[in-house]
């Protein structure tokens, strides 16, 4: 789920091509009718793992340039059915969040969720970790599903990504401080 979860933050909004990573991720995603709604995605405590100080200057431009302040970030997500409507970076207890606000035509689109049968639900691998959600958690040796009836308007899921060693992972809220 870690890969899962990384490639969620890469396309709600980060890239590729970075060393980018953050410690938790929530999502709000309510609908107005099966497929089509609005979502908010909060990221929590985001740094780098990246091992170089070149690797470290390619992830702060990929987050403060690209992300943050680019158009083309706007269009590469809209391209993804994703069409994002607000983006900010803040500091909160000295460390970088972000929060992403969203339409979507198609939940489907948004991460790995799926709608069968009258039922949302989102597939992991049984060793993540789901922080909180409002469905209901099916454990399985196979996978972990976290399950929302149709009538559900809000989903619900937050999800722990990484666990921080601080002595490695580098903090980038003293340079978002820099940048603004």
């Amino acid at each position: 789920m870690k890969k899962l979860l990384l490639i969620i933050f890469i396309i709600v909004s980060f890239s590729l091509s970075g060393c980018l990573t953050f410690h938790r991720i929530s999502y709000e995603l309510n609908l107005e009718d099966d497929l089509k709604g609005k979502g908010t995605f909060r990221i929590y405590d985001i740094r780098s793992d990246a091992e170089t100080d070149e690797e470290f200057e390619e992830d702060k431009n990929t987050l403060f340039n690209y992300i943050y302040k680019s158009e083309k970030f706007i269009s590469d997500m809209y391209d993804e059915g994703k069409d994002i409507t607000s983006r900010r970076l803040y500091i909160k207890d000295d460390l970088l969040h972000a929060e992403v606000k969203l339409n979507f035509n198609d939940i489907r689109k948004i991460e790995t969720i799926s709608f069968e049968d009258s039922f949302y639900y989102l597939t992991m691998e049984p060793d993540d970790s789901i922080y909180s959600t409002n469905g209901e958690v099916i454990l399985s040796e196979e996978y972990k599903r976290i399950v929302w009836d149709k009538s559900t308007k809000t989903l619900l899921f937050e999800m722990i990504a990484t666990d921080y060693d601080d002595s490695y992972y580098k903090d980038l809220a003293p340079y978002y401080k820099e940048e603004n």
